[in-house]
């Protein structure tokens, strides 16, 4: 029996000795899994509070059961982790006992999250995507009726040194009075994919495919192929800002108008389709404001390089304010303007849209 109690108390004893431990200035002692540290807080998952996350400056001494992923002063090592004071010791395997000041410590992972963080660098075709779908619908009857439909999808998937972007827009409007002409006032769907891959921190280079359907502009399909380099302005947690310059191929059909205009008792053509190559100017800017909310802005301009007279130009804004972990509320504006748009037919598409956002993450 006494041979049980002292076998039971060992027991008991060695239970702290497996887990970390985290002891603040204050004397609180907090103990559990470290998860990871960005150098400024740190998190500890305990079992009787979850996750517990602390200011690493108010840390007087650390103490891991197990191996920690470490990165000192621009040096990752791994082993168990002991830190008194204003140093701390990293026992590794092929080095012996490393020792840094306290406040080079960059970043700190856990084997598990160490694991998570390269996968998510280098993620499979269908991982690592996060995005949103956009839907925003009314509809009006009385003094008038119409209604409109606008449906939105984006998501980007980010690896260590690449980035694909995927995205489509299709607004869709009508006024159902006898008397209205036309009855649809909006019929367009727009959509496209961009791939970056960075050749350093700040330069990369892409190659994007953009198509657009705008009945009311009789344009049946513009489909716009090209690629070129670019480089982050403006790259951090809260604020990106990409550049970028290059070139593309541009075919365009339309239906049903005439262009350029017939001569006086000419006939019209019943359809065009034209090709041409031009230059690819632009920026991408995106901006976290405060917990919820994301404003995203881009500009694009496509100078003919046969006739320098002719351009396109794509601008759009965007907001989304999260309401929940996957909902939110988003707007968005977007104008494409053609110099050299069909007869009868204008040089701006304005498209204004509110509604739902439902984001994802994969």
């Amino acid at each position: 029996m006494l041979e049980k109690l002292v076998v039971g108390l060992c027991l008991l004893l060695a239970i702290p000795a497996l887990a970390d431990q985290v002891v603040l200035k204050n004397g609180d002692r907090l103990t559990g899994s470290i998860t990871e540290s960005d150098g400024k807080e740190l998190v500890i998952k305990t079992d009787y509070a979850g996750d517990v996350t602390v200011k690493f400056d108010a840390i007087q001494s650390i103490t891991s059961a197990g191996d920690l992923n470490i990165t000192l002063g621009g040096k990752t090592v791994v082993g168990p982790v002991s830190a008194n004071g204003d140093n701390v010791v990293v026992v590794t395997k092929t080095e012996g006992p490393v020792e840094a000041p306290k406040a080079s410590v960059t970043m700190l992972r856990s084997p598990a999250e160490q694991a998570a963080y390269e996968k998510s660098l280098r993620p499979g075709l269908l991982e690592g995507w996060n995005g949103g779908v956009n839907l925003g619908f009314a509809v009006t009857r009385g003094n008038s009726e119409a209604k409109n439909l606008n449906l939105a999808f984006n998501a980007v998937r980010t690896g260590f040194r690449d980035k694909l972007l995927l995205y489509t827009n299709s607004v869709y409007a009508t006024n159902d009075l006898p008397t209205a002409s036309p009855h649809t006032t909006a019929n367009s769907t727009g959509g496209g994919a961009r791939y970056d891959h960075n050749f350093s921190g700040r330069s990369f280079g892409f190659v994007n495919g953009d198509f657009l359907s705008n009945a009311l502009q009789d344009l049946s399909l513009r489909s716009t192929l090209g690629g070129g380099i670019g480089a982050h302005a403006i790259k951090n947690a809260a604020t990106t800002l990409d550049l970028l310059a290059g070139a593309n191929y541009t075919h365009e059909s339309y239906s049903a108008f005439t262009l350029p205009p017939p001569p006086p008792g000419g006939t019209p053509v019943a359809a065009v389709s034209r090709s041409l190559g031009a230059l690819t100017l632009g920026d991408a800017f995106t901006q976290k404001v405060g917990k919820g909310t994301v404003i995203t802005q881009s500009f694009f301009f496509y100078p003919d390089l046969s006739d320098t007279s002719q351009y396109r130009g794509t601008f759009n804004f965007g907001t989304v304010t999260k309401l929940s972990k996957w909902l939110g509320w988003q707007n968005s504006f977007g104008d494409i303007y053609v110099s050299n748009p069909p007869t009868g037919t204008k040089k701006n598409d304005l498209q204004i849209a509110t509604g739902l956002n439902f984001s994802f993450t994969h």
